[in-house]
């Protein structure tokens, strides 16, 4: 099995860190192998202990490692938080080609132009997601490699993050001994894998309840239009559980993924379990409803603060509803919670893979999706079809090799010459 045909994601959540290792083999992808470890030192998204940060990350990808026998050095990482933001931006180059075919070069250099715009001191560029290209005046095309034209314009949403954030998630994975191939933000890669095609057109919510934070995503006319952080997860929701049965978190947590119900006519009493209360030795037994009394009023203030959000980014009704993914949604009687308050059409969306079919994992595969389908882009538009460790197109590397080249090229005839010029003087 070769390296360059397996690419690797990593999602560092609150609750879990989870490596996902997938393999392209002849334009096919499947997961190989998921590696998952609890998540120390990640409070609400963001990381506040270094070194327990690293070592969940270890622990995550030493498990997948072990699943599949094979040593991971380089990760696609997933990066989301309330420190995201998203601005459009325009792009502008005249075609270099002699033949006025727009090739990879052309695409690199007016995502580049793209790029360029004024950013505070405090902040840097993630990515950069086309929205839409146009050719000598012609709007809406998605790709436009091998179209004939003179002047190539660009409509893209720039994707920026707090410095700090960026450094401190880059030097975790670095110093569990991995290197970045790229940041992909979450909610983008997620997106791509989770929603359809007219649910992008039309408009629709990617909402990712997390343990520790809900991360929102709008997405409409084809591409990522806002995206907002909550800090409300299912965190909230164990420490009810904790307060309301006086219990410690770690039970509360094992009670709340075994017999939860988010929905009280779904409980059922007869379903009971018995939990050690604090300050005394005694167990006392409870039943389904009685946890449920205590989840619903939790999960319907989550959908409440979504919708809230929602509106005030200034979005309504989208066509598209809300799209559920997360941990969180795996409990019964939310999908009925959130169609009750949110009042529109709800689903949750899960991955078709086997060994993930879990909202949870909804986010690793989206990274994998978004770094695939980057990597098919170049490969169709004539590049190595073994880059599967390739970069985007947008990674601000890449463009610099045609002028390496043509410098090297340049240099090499120059000195031919002078070596002509010396031995002829001597003859």
């Amino acid at each position: 099995m070769s390296n360059n045909d397996i690419i690797v994601s990593l999602d560092i959540g609150t609750s879990k860190v989870r490596a996902i290792i997938g393999e392209v083999n002849n334009g096919t992808f499947n997961i190989i192998g998921v590696g998952s470890a609890d998540s120390e030192g990640i409070r609400k998204g963001a990381i506040v202990d270094i070194d327990q940060t690293v070592q969940s990350i270890r622990n995550a990808v030493d498990h997948a490692e072990r699943m599949v026998g094979i040593q991971i050095s380089e990760v696609y990482v997933g990066i989301s938080g309330n420190h995201i933001g998203l601005q459009s931006s325009h792009g502008v180059v005249a075609v270099s080609n002699e033949d006025r075919e727009i090739g990879e070069e052309d695409i690199d250099r007016v995502l580049k132009a793209a790029e360029v715009v004024a950013l505070p001191p405090d902040r840097e560029i993630i990515d950069v997601v086309a929205k839409q290209f146009v050719v000598d005046g012609l709007e809406g095309i998605s790709d436009p490699r091998g179209m004939i034209g003179v002047r190539l314009e660009v409509e893209a949403t720039i994707i920026t993050g707090a410095k700090t954030a960026i450094h401190n998630l880059l030097r975790c994975v670095e110093k569990s001994g991995l290197k970045v191939k790229d940041l992909v933000l979450i909610p983008l890669g997620a997106g791509q894998l989770a929603l359809s095609k007219d649910e992008k057109t039309m408009g629709s919510v990617l909402v990712d309840v997390g343990a520790g934070s809900t991360t929102l995503a709008v997405f409409e006319e084809g591409s990522i239009a806002a995206t907002s952080t909550l800090p409300v997860g299912g965190d909230f929701v164990t420490n009810d559980i904790a307060y309301g049965l006086r219990t410690l978190t770690d039970q509360a947590e094992k009670v709340k993924l075994k017999y939860g119900c988010a929905l009280m006519e779904s409980a059922a009493p007869e379903v009971t379990f018995k939990v050690t209360r604090i300050g005394s030795n005694v167990d006392k037994e409870f039943n389904q409803e009685d946890l449920a009394a205590i989840i619903e009023p939790r999960v319907q203030e989550i959908f409440q603060l979504v919708r809230q959000e929602i509106k005030r980014l200034g979005y309504n009704e989208l066509p598209g509803g809300y799209i559920l993914t997360g941990g969180t949604m795996s409990m019964p009687g939310v999908l009925q919670v959130a169609q009750n308050e949110l009042a529109t059409s709800v689903r949750i969306a899960v991955p078709d893979f086997i060994g993930v079919r879990d909202p949870g994992y909804c986010s690793g595969v989206g990274i994998l999706h978004n770094a695939i389908r980057n990597v098919r882009v170049r490969s169709s538009a004539g590049g190595s079809s073994n880059s599967g460790n390739s970069k985007k197109p947008v990674n601000r590397a890449k463009p610099q090799n045609p002028v390496a080249a043509t410098q090297e090229t340049s240099q090499k005839p120059g000195f031919i010459e002078r070596l002509k010029k010396m031995f002829s003087e001597f003859i």
